[in-house]
Parts: C-alpha cells; structure tokens; sequence
C-alpha cells in the first residue's frame, strides 16, 4: 500500500494485449503526474511497468475499489464487461477505452489517452446509468441460479445438431413455442451486441425497455420482441429435450436441463458510466458502424419570415 491521496483511480487493463499495457502506462503516469492516486490489481501489475508509487490490492472484489472515484478500463468488449461487473458491485462509474473493435460501452478510443487524463483530473465528466436485468433460473419451483447482466442474458442450445426446444411468455402469458438456437433477453445497452447479430433492433440507451430477440428460430412467428421495462420476460426449456444453457454477457454461464425456466426483469442495480462527449448516440452509431452517411444535406432550414 501507499500514502493516501485525495483522490484514486481504479485502472483495469486487459494486460494480455501489447496496446493495453503501453495505455496503462501512459494514463498512471498522467494522472500520478497531477496528484491523483492509481489502485491496480497485483495479478495485472506483474504485466505491467508501473511505477513504485501505485497501490496494489490482492483481491478482485468490490470492496477493492473502496475510496476511488473512477474505475478506468483498457480494452475491448470483454475487459469493459468485466469492468462492469466491478462498476455495477461497487457503485463506482466505469470510464472506458476503447482498445478492440467495435466497444460501445467505451467512452474513448486509444488516441485519445491524454484527453482521458485531463479530463479526468479536471473532474470533467458526467455520469449516467444504464438500465441491467436481473436473471433468475426455475427447476421444478425452486429457484436454482440468480445473475444479471448489463448486455443480455441468452438461453442457447448446447449441441449443434439439435435444436432448442423453448416456450416464450411476457407478463405471465404464453406468446408462441418453437424450435431455435436460442434466445436473447437484452437491454437496450445490449440492442448492440449479441441482439444485434441475432437480427434485433437498435434501441437508444435513453429508452428504457426489454428485448426478446430468437437465434435462427424454425418458426413462421419470430420476430423480436420489445417490451415495458416493468415486463417480465421467460423463457421455459421444454421438458424431453436436449439441456440448454443459459449465458450472461458472455461471461457468466450456468446448463440448463429440460424443464428449466429462465426469468429476466428489470435490474434492480444499474451500471453506472462516466461521459465525456454530448455526442448524440447517433452520432456514435455511425462511427462505430462505420456508416455510410455520404449525400446527407441535414435538414431544410427555412429563412422565409411572415
């Protein structure tokens, strides 16, 4: 441990890309340089070349991140999930950058380190909530397996010659049943992830809402779904069938055998992000997608007065 300062950052770096250890090095110096004090896992900063004066802390828990201001994360989608799940357990807002591909949950791209750190030090940042779901997995009545997920929990076959065999119900009423390769139950955060590559809608963080989005369904009806944020969405896992399985963010997984039933609903615990930009989401849309936008004039402006 070392001397307390008056302020902390937590820094999480994905320490197995080349890219993450040079921006960890970069932002600890930047912020030691102006006073702030770095806290990092021990297991990460034998990968990394810091220096003498950053914390460590052994344990990877909540707790860890005890007196910190900011957790800030290097990498992609995975590392910024992980991220995530410290932000959600702690209640310390996630800064992201971005150092993979797409990294919608990223505030910053790679180039922009030394902005990162200014603004940081100028407490020059917002911070917003996103909207989680909580899981809930039923056998037989009981409740077996609780999780939660800030992108999508998604019940998927676990062989690929057989298909899942599933019941959909909102709100406690049966919608339709049928074969697929599964189910995503997203946030609107995770509209742009697996949803996404499952044929769902893009929906704007600002809304607040459910998605229930089917992988390759053998069905006339399988459209995606998007509900209240109140709903309860379920999906069951028909009995004499092949076992499911049940992923959260990619991260978490738990088997689930016929009979299961999986439950998602609001979180009661949000994420909590730190922003940089006004940027509309739009805007944001469009860079990470690289869209074509070429022939936009904007709208008409009218300059005619009565």
């Amino acid at each position: 441990m070392t001397q307390n300062r008056a302020r902390t950052v937590f820094l999480l770096a994905h320490t197995g890309r080349p890219a993450a250890i040079r921006s960890a090095e970069l932002v600890v110096k930047g912020l030691l340089s102006h006073g702030i004090g770095v806290r990092v896992l021990e297991e990460e900063a034998r990968d990394l070349p810091l220096p003498g004066e950053v914390e460590l802390v052994t344990e990877a828990a909540p707790h860890s991140l005890d007196g910190c201001e900011l957790l800030i994360v290097l990498g992609g989608d995975g590392t910024l999930l992980r991220g995530a799940e410290f932000s959600r357990a702690s209640g310390v807002p996630m800064l992201g950058v971005n150092l993979g591909s797409v990294g919608f949950l990223a505030e910053a791209e790679r180039d922009d380190l030394d902005r990162v750190v200014d603004r940081v030090v100028a407490r020059s940042y917002e911070v917003e909530e996103r909207m989680t779901i909580d899981v809930v997995v039923h056998r037989n009545g009981d409740i077996v397996h609780t999780d939660w997920a800030l992108n999508e929990a998604a019940v998927q076959k676990v062989s690929a010659e057989k298909m899942l065999e599933v019941v959909l119900e909102i709100d406690g009423r049966p919608v339709t049943a049928f074969g697929c390769d599964g189910i995503v139950l997203s946030t609107p955060t995770g509209s742009t992830a697996y949803a996404f590559s499952a044929g769902g809608p893009v929906v704007w963080p600002e809304v607040e809402a459910l998605l229930m989005v089917p992988i390759s369904a053998h069905a006339l009806f399988a459209k995606p779904l998007v509900t209240s944020p109140d709903s309860v969405l379920a999906v069951e896992v028909l009995p004499h069938v092949p076992p499911g399985v049940l992923w959260c963010d990619g991260r978490r997984t738990i088997e689930l055998p016929p009979g299961a039933r999986v439950e998602v609903r609001r979180g009661a615990v949000p994420v909590r992000l730190a922003r940089l930009h006004h940027a509309s989401f739009t805007d944001r849309l469009v860079a990470k997608f690289a869209l074509p936008t070429t022939g936009w004039r904007g709208a008409r402006q009218d300059h005619t007065t009565e």
